[in-house]
C-alpha cells in the first residue's frame, strides 16, 4: 500500500507545516472606482489563523495513515 503510506506523509507534512506556521495572510486587489481611462485600486489583506488542534489533528491523522499503511503492508 504505498499510495496509503504516501498520503500519510503527505498529511502528516501539512499538519506539520499548520503547526509551524499557523497564521497567514493573503492579498487581493479590487477595483474602486472607474473613470474613463482613470482606475482606482485598493488592495486588502487578510490575515487567516489556523487553529492549533487543527495542525495537531492533521499530523495525527497522517502518522496513523502512515501506520495503516505499513501494517496492511504486511
Amino acid at each position: 500500500m504505498k499510495g496509503l503510506i504516501a498520503i500519510g506523509i503527505v498529511l502528516a507534512l501539512i499538519g506539520l507545516a499548520a503547526i509551524v506556521q499557523p497564521m497567514f495572510t493573503t492579498s487581493q486587489t479590487k477595483d474602486v472606482a472607474k473613470v474613463g481611462d482613470l482606475k482606482l485600486q485598493a488592495n486588502e489583506e487578510t490575515t487567516h489563523v489556523i487553529p492549533p488542534f487543527v495542525g495537531e489533528g492533521v499530523f495525527v491523522l497522517g502518522l496513523v495513515v502512515i501506520g495503516a499503511g505499513v501494517f496492511v503492508r504486511r
